[in-house]
C-alpha cells in the first residue's frame, strides 16, 4: 500500500476530521481514507462538449442539406520581384 502526506489542512478542516471519525469510531486516517474512498467511487459525471450541447438543442428542428461550391483549381503563386 502507497503513503500520502497532506500539507496545509486548516486547523478547522482537521477538527472536523477528528470529530466525524469519532463519531464514525474510526482513527482520522481510517475516516480519511473513507472519505477518500467515497468520493472516488462515484463516475464523474461527463459534461458534453460545445458541439455536442448545440447538436442535442438544435436537433429537434431537424436538419439541412447544404450545397457546396465547387472548388476551384489551385492557381500558380505570383512571381514577385523578376
Amino acid at each position: 500500500m502507497a503513503t500520502m502526506t497532506i500539507r496545509n489542512i486548516d486547523d478547522q478542516l482537521k477538527a472536523r476530521l477528528r470529530v466525524q471519525a469519532a463519531i464514525h469510531g474510526h482513527s482520522m486516517e481510517d475516516e480519511a481514507r473513507n472519505i477518500l474512498r467515497a468520493a472516488l467511487s462515484v463516475e464523474p459525471v461527463r459534461t458534453p462538449s460545445l458541439v455536442e450541447a448545440i447538436r442535442a438543442r438544435v436537433k429537434p428542428f431537424g436538419g439541412i442539406d447544404l450545397k457546396l461550391p465547387k472548388r476551384e483549381a489551385i492557381r500558380d503563386p505570383l512571381e514577385l520581384g523578376s
